[in-house]
Parts: C-alpha cells; sequence; structure tokens
C-alpha cells in the first residue's frame, strides 16, 4: 500500500516546475511476441476495421505461464496468455464487439452467505474503464457474470470454454483519449487485477490530428501491478494475504523495461495505473513533463509538472521531451525500482520538436447545481468474524440500510454493497455537486479512490479548497480525513452502473454502491 498522504488527491493535478511471453493452460501452449522500438515492449495492438467501423475480437482468459522480463516463470490468469492484454484501438462512431472465453477451471469456494466476502475468483466480466457507454445489456454492464465452462449450460461452450459476447457501441461524439478495461466481477476483482488481467482502449480523435501530437511517437505505458508467492498469484482468502506479499510492478508486462529517446524528440506517453492497490506519485528524473489529459480527457492546453499521482484506475497523457543524452528512471514513491528507465541516446535534433500550444479539450465549467450529496468512504476495523474482519461502508445520503431494521448501525451490512439496492438515483441532465469524505483511519485502510462508472465528474476543490482549474475525472484520490467536491452532469444513458472505492480490495469487501441514471 503506497503511503501517499494528501498528495494521493493529486492523480491527474500537477506538480508545477522485444520480449516473448509464454502462455499456457487447458490445452496447447502459445507464444505471443510483445515487441517494440529499442526493446521497449509494447502490448499488441487490435484495431477497429476502416470499412465496418467495427473491431471485432476474441479475448480468452486462462491460467497462463508466463515468462516475465525481469521477474520470471509465473502462473497466472492472463488474457491471451499476456500481461496487459491486447490494446483495442477504436473511433469515435466505432463498435466494440468482444468474444469472451472463460478457459478457467469451476470455482472451489461459495460466497460463505455474505456477497462482501471475496469469492468466485475464476468468475469475471467486462468494464470498460472511463469509457462514456451503455451500462446495460451485452456493453458496458459489469452485472453480468461469465462463468467457467463447468459452471454452464450445454451449448455455450466452444471446445476451449464458456463463451460470452459483448457488444459496445462508442458514440459519435466519444472523449478521443485513454480508456482501459478490466474484469469487475464482484467478489473476485482484486485477485483478477493483481494476475494483470487489464488492457488499454484507445479512443483515436481530433487530439491525435493535433500536429506536434501527430508528429510524436505514441508509446502505451501499462503498469501493471502483481502479488507473487512460489511464482503464482494467491486468491483473496484473508484480508491479509496481500499485505505479506510485496508488490511487483511492470509496465507493459517487464519491469523496469528500458525506453529509448533522442535530443529533442517528443513521445506521447499514454501512462495507465492499471494495478489494484497501489497509487503511484510519479517523477522523471531529468525531465519536465506536460501533461495534455486526465483520464481520457484532453485539457484546453498542455500543463508542464515535475510529478504527478496517478491513483488505481487513474490515466494520464504526457508529452515527453528527450533533454541531455543519458540514463534517466521514471520512479513511483514507494516502488523499489524504477517502472522504466528512459534512455536518451543519439545526435540531437537541430530543433527540438515544439509542443503544441492549445488542445481541443473539454471546457472546465458545469452550471450551478441543484442537488447536492454527501458521501463518507469509513473503514471499521475488526468488527466483523471470520478471515475478513474490517468493513469498509460507504455511508451518507443514499448509505445502504441495515438487512435487519432492529439492528440499526450494528448490523454489519448497513453501509456495504447489496446488489437489490439502490443507493444513489441520479437524473440525466440535472447538474449536481457532490462531496465526498475519507473517515476512514489506519494506513492499510485510508486510501480510497473514488470511482465513477459511465460518466466524468468535474473536480472543483480539494479539501474545501477550490482549484484554479477544475479537472474533469473517473478516478479520483480522496485526501485520507480530507474531502473532494466535485460536479457531475449524467448525460445519455440510463440504466444500472456503479460507484465504489477503487482500491479494488476495499471494493471487494463492500465498499460500494449501486448507480442507477434516469430520465
Amino acid at each position: 500500500m503506497t503511503s501517499l498522504g494528501r498528495r494521493g488527491v493529486l492523480k491527474c493535478l500537477p506538480v508545477v516546475a522485444g520480449t516473448a511471453v509464454v502462455g499456457g493452460g487447458a490445452g496447447a501452449r502459445a507464444v505471443a511476441e510483445v515487441r517494440g522500438e529499442g526493446g521497449f515492449p509494447q502490448p499488441e495492438v487490435r484495431r477497429a476495421s476502416a470499412e465496418t467501423g467495427r473491431l471485432v475480437t476474441r479475448l480468452s482468459v486462462r491460467f497462463s505461464e508466463l515468462v516475465l522480463p525481469g521477474v520470471g516463470s509465473v502462473v497466472m490468469r492472463a488474457y491471451e496468455g499476456g500481461v496487459p492484454g491486447p490494446t483495442l484501438r477504436v473511433r469515435a462512431g466505432d463498435s466494440l464487439e468482444i468474444t469472451h472465453v472463460n478457459a478457467l477451471p469451476p470455482n472451489t469456494a461459495g460466497m460463505h452467505g455474505d456477497v462482501n466476502v471475496p469469492h468466485h475468483f475464476n468468475t469475471f466480466n467486462l468494464h470498460t474503464h472511463g469509457m462514456h457507454v451503455d451500462p446495460n445489456g451485452d456493453a458496458d454492464n459489469v452485472y453480468r457474470a461469465f462463468e467457467p465452462v463447468a459452471a454452464v449450460a450445454a451449448g455455450t461452450v466452444d471446445g476451449e470454454g464458456a463463451v460470452y459476447r459483448s457488444s459496445i457501441a462508442v458514440p459519435a461524439d466519444h472523449p478521443a483519449g485513454t480508456f482501459w478495461y478490466h474484469p469487475h466481477q464482484h467478489g473476485s476483482t482484486a485477485t483478477q487485477l493483481l494476475s494483470g488481467m487489464g488492457g488499454v482502449v484507445i479512443v483515436e480523435g481530433d487530439v491525435d490530428q493535433v500536429p506536434e501530437i501527430a508528429a510524436a511517437k505514441d508509446v502505451v505505458v501499462c503498469i501493471n501491478e502483481l502479488k507473487l508467492s512460489a511464482g503464482r498469484v494467491p486468491d483473496l482468502t484473508s484480508a491479509g494475504t496481500y499485505d505479506r506479499i510485496p508488490s511487483t510492478f511492470l509496465v507493459n508486462g517487464a519491469k523496469n523495461p528500458v525506453l529509448t529517446i533522442a535530443p529533442g524528440e517528443v513521445q506521447r506517453w499514454r501512462v495507465v495505473n492499471a494495478g489494484p492497490i497501489s497509487a503511484h506519485f510519479l517523477s522523471l528524473g531529468g525531465h519536465e513533463m506536460h501533461q495534455i489529459a486526465c483520464d481520457g480527457v484532453t485539457f484546453m492546453r498542455p500543463v508542464p509538472l515535475t510529478g504527478l499521482t496517478l491513483p488505481m484506475g487513474g490515466r494520464a497523457d504526457l508529452l515527453v521531451r528527450g533533454g541531455a543524452p543519458g540514463t534517466y528512471r521514471l520512479a513511483a514513491a514507494d516502488a523499489a525500482h524504477p517502472l522504466l528507465t528512459l534512455v536518451v541516446t543519439g545526435p540531437a535534433r537541430p530543433t527540438p520538436m515544439p509542443l503544441p500550444t492549445s488542445l481541443p479539450g473539454r471546457p472546465t465549467s458545469l452550471p450551478e447545481p441543484t442537488r447536492t450529496r454527501a458521501l463518507t468512504f469509513r473503514s471499521y476495523e475488526n468488527v466483523l468474524s471470520g478471515a475478513f474482519p474490517n468493513a469498509y461502508r460507504i455511508l451518507g445520503d443514499g448509505e445502504t440500510p441495515p438487512a435487519d431494521p432492529r439492528a440499526g448501525r450494528s448490523d454489519l451490512a448497513w453501509g456495504r454493497f447489496a446488489p437489490d439496492f439502490v443507493n444513489q438515483r441520479i437524473r440525466l441532465g440535472e447538474v449536481e455537486e457532490w462531496t465526498i469524505v475519507n473517515d476512514s483511519r489506519g494506513h492499510s485502510h485510508s486510501h480510497h479512490p473514488f470511482h465513477l462508472h459511465t460518466n466524468h465528474f468535474l473536480l472543483t476543490a480539494v479539501d474545501n479548497r477550490p482549484l484554479a482549474t477544475p479537472v474533469w475525472h473517473d478516478t479520483v484520490g480522496i485526501p485520507p480525513h480530507g474531502t473532494i467536491t466535485f460536479r457531475l452532469r449524467a448525460e445519455d444513458f440510463t440504466g444500472r452502473s456503479m460507484l465504489h472505492c477503487h482500491q479494488l480490495q476495499h471494493g471487494d469487501e463492500g465498499m460500494m454502491q449501486i448507480v442507477e441514471y434516469v430520465k
């Protein structure tokens, strides 16, 4: 667990100034090549057809034996036998049509009568994190369950595993930017993300046509967090399962890979924190970075910075210009090793590549709110029986009521996720102002990134101090013992969605609510 304190909220707020992966599992073994220029790995790219506007692809999940550069041989649940999964590239107006194959073995343990006890580690589904798409049906519907082959009825199996399908229409006005996908089955999310089950989604569009950005090399920097013990990721069977295991951080499936850049060259880095437990305060020695987007939403102009914080699930698009020849490190505050090493080498450009002065960003204003809400994220230590003694609750407006009305707030279900209770009903088009309080105590339990599905929100204040320039987010850290304030105008899509803590062990243990968008 990283110890970022109050700066953990600064996720997108600036601080101014060719590897082979071996896959295996049920059936034949396969080899997937993950290569990049200069040896820096890049995930496999799958693009939508320019003719049809459809990205038709397949994502299989099975236990795979992977050879991870800098780590060694490990066995984990993985998409397509690699970490991270393939990068999916689409444009606004395209559709994502994905066949999911669950080739994992049957689940061996139930829920023990409590939905908020981690469970069903071989069941998953799909969440397109940060994308403004339909949360219903076969789209970004996190209430679906992709069960392993032995758990499904006859007729749904293709010989490799249980088959499910997603069809996600990307709206014609969807922002161009960096998003990602990962499983979101309640109870199994932390374990599966610690196996590296995630991949990047890129929506191409207007910002990519800015001349200075179009001239820059486009580099995916997907940060995965693994919890490895004896070459495997253990299932979350007790509250302390992962506390005893140091995190291993990978970039595009490799430990501290080397990226080269020429003096004066500009590269665009799409940085994704695809880990479930640790936030990262990022800094790049000897270099100033220029941020051009946060959580997939483009800024109005580049923002120079010397460091930034990415909570779990957060993304930042950065322009990096090579400085003096030498070796530099992209460091994360609590990582035992650099995330990547940047080598500036080669002949300097006669004139450094320019940076843009303006961008086709989203305006950072919303009308005055007509409704307010206040939520409190609070953990209670050692109040439950069994292997998971801590209760992670969301209190305040819309809190989950006690299952037993006579028990009142002593009821153990109070304030925790309930699959049959809608906590927040949000009207489309209505501007609301939300205040989120982090009232948790204790180092291990007080880091709570707030994540809202389906719609971005406009962060306006931290600890009651207004931001000079509000920032669009879908995920933002709440400072320990502090607050965030944002405005929200939900648009386009009705139906059930979610908000939750994106420290995903907390989410799996109940720090989650159901949101229903209504007309």
